[in-house]
């Protein structure tokens, strides 16, 4: 079977951004285009619920609990871990961690976009560690971060997978991976991931339409919560 798929949202969880809607919002807009895999990657925040994990099965969506955790300055996407994923600060760290935690998934968050937040050369530098590299939403016909992270993926032989990064829940249609599961779980999930059996859906979006506006927003919302 094929799961429509989102693996990396934020939401109002998240302590470090300022995201307008909840988890359940979010759970509602994907229901209503036909997502059946939702995970939770707020910032530095492990987001486990029971409650969160429930409303996704009334709604037919698996979900998987995650973190966009800042290792060493730079975003990682950690799918699964447990919650003493908060106190992994170095990439040693997380390789250790990886050893004993089998059931997690790594994922190289906009590896190559602009900012002191992007994994660059760390990427590279810790290729063992990583199970994907993300494609990212945020790319037009004319800037596109994702064009060097496409090649490194292809240089290391890791998946590359689409996600929409979601911050405004506009986009969360515009960039995801259907994968091919032999069943609807997270084991299952993560296995068709690591043998490339997934399609990715994108389109660039506007310039200026779509990214500056984005970017601008980005700019000037305050950030309270820092």
């Amino acid at each position: 079977m094929k799961l429509k798929t989102n693996l990396h949202l934020h939401t109002n969880d998240d302590p470090e951004d300022q995201i307008p809607y909840s988890f359940i919002d979010a759970l509602d807009e994907a229901k209503k285009n036909g997502f059946e895999c939702m995970a939770i990657t707020c910032h530095n925040a492990f987001i486990d619920n029971a409650e969160y994990k429930k409303a996704a099965e009334e709604r037919g969506i698996l979900f998987v609990p995650g973190i966009e955790r800042t290792i060493e300055k730079r975003h990682v996407v950690i799918l699964n871990p447990a919650a003493d994923i908060k106190e992994v600060t170095s990439f040693e760290e997380l390789r250790a961690y990886k050893k004993e935690h089998h059931e997690i998934l790594v994922i190289a968050a906009h590896p190559y976009f602009p900012g002191s937040y992007s994994l660059q050369e760390k990427l590279m530098g810790n290729k063992d560690l990583f199970d994907a590299i993300e494609h990212s939403w945020f790319y037009s016909r004319f800037i596109n971060y994702n064009l060097i992270a496409k090649r490194v993926s292809e240089l290391l032989n890791l998946p590359f997978i689409a996600t929409s990064d979601t911050h405004d829940l506009r986009f969360l249609n515009t960039n995801y991976a259907e994968i091919e599961v032999s069943e609807k779980t997270i084991p299952s999930l993560f296995e068709a991931i690591r043998n490339n059996k997934f399609t990715n859906i994108t389109s660039p979006r506007s310039l200026l339409g779509e990214m500056l506006p984005y970017t601008i927003k980005k700019m000037i919302l305050p950030r309270s919560k820092r």
